[in-house]
């Protein structure tokens, strides 16, 4: 008999306990345990999918497999404590905060033979899937995504920028295979709306907004080409693409009348939980020594734009700062 691949989490807060809820539901897999600093937390997390809390380093001397779900400010220390146990870590989004960081663990990894994901979990959204075969010899010219959403009720740390609009840098950078030439970008209420306008130097122009403070949950991204509009929509999981058809000229009752129709496509798209999805891509290359789907290096140049978002919005609200007639 086959033994389950055994899992665990370190950071059971609003993500990771997602994580550990779906390892005790993904067959062929046993979640073996979480860790958290929050000892009562860990607790309560492991009662409720009925498996223990340990201490990080009791749980790694367990686990083939670990989410890492802890505060931005701890991935890279923890990441580390997992590659050099010998265990493959899928660490969430952002991968570091720092750049330098996140390529020593690049390295480590590879010495220790480990797989490192992070966790850039809109690739497993079914919609964004359909996009390998709908972009097949589609050229986009540009490509906006809006991330919007009401105020939270938690603290989250990170402002708008490297909490929600990296999801969009991210996807952005797997579609457009070219150098960003030039990048704008501006925010407001303490970084709780941020908006950032990339240009590539293929020609296609990225425009990216993230909110916290807009009541309407939307998750969208729109993909303009010469002949269609291609339109995900993340939290209904579908694909639309707009064409326009030819224009023709009707004759009525000796009138002339001009028509010009858009035609709107739907793709059949198979739901499904993306959480679910990254963890069973993340387990199948890390038990069968495949590729990751995103990879450090991915999570590194995310972050590399993010920071030069964040960079560049700072910059602006300095310059109009500066610019302020005093009162």
């Amino acid at each position: 008999m086959i033994s389950p691949v055994a899992a665990g989490v370190i950071g059971v807060g609003s993500m990771g306990v997602n994580h550990a809820r779906v390892y005790s539901e993904l067959r062929d897999v046993e979640l073996v345990g979480v860790a958290d600093a929050d000892l009562d937390r860990a607790a309560e997390v492991a009662a409720e999918y009925g498996t223990q809390a340990f201490t990080i380093d009791e749980l790694l001397d367990r686990v083939d497999v670990v989410t890492v779900a802890v505060p931005t400010p701890y991935h890279a220390a923890v990441t580390r404590q997992c590659i050099e146990a010998g265990v493959h870590v899928l660490v969430e989004k952002p991968f570091v905060a720092d750049i330098v960081e996140g390529e020593e663990l690049i390295g480590l990894a590879k010495w220790h033979g480990v797989r490192l994901q992070v966790g850039h979990i809109e690739r497993f959204n079914p919609a964004v899937r359909a996009l390998d075969d709908i972009l097949d010899g589609v050229e986009p010219i540009a490509i906006t995504a809006n991330r919007l959403g009401p105020p939270l009720t938690r603290d989250v740390g990170d402002g708008v920028i490297m909490d929600l609009m990296i999801h969009d840098i991210d996807i952005v950078l797997s579609l457009v295979d070219s150098d960003i030439v030039n990048l704008a970008a501006t925010s407001a209420a303490d970084e709780q709306y941020a908006t950032a306008q990339l240009t590539f130097d293929n020609g296609v122009v990225g425009t990216l907004t993230a909110s916290r403070l807009t009541q309407q949950k939307t998750r969208t991204l729109d993909i303009t080409a010469r002949d269609r509009l291609i339109r995900v929509d993340y939290l209904n999981q579908s694909v639309q693409i707009f064409r326009q058809s030819r224009p023709d000229y009707l004759r009525d009752n000796g009138n002339i009348r001009f028509r010009h129709e858009v035609v709107m496509e739907q793709p059949m798209i198979e739901a499904g939980e993306p959480l679910k999805h990254e963890l069973t891509s993340f387990i199948e290359a890390a038990m069968n020594g495949g590729p990751v789907v995103v990879t450090a290096e991915d999570g590194l140049r995310a972050l590399a734009v993010a920071q030069r978002i964040e960079a560049a919005a700072h910059a602006n609200e300095q310059s109009m700062e500066a610019t302020e007639e005093p009162r």
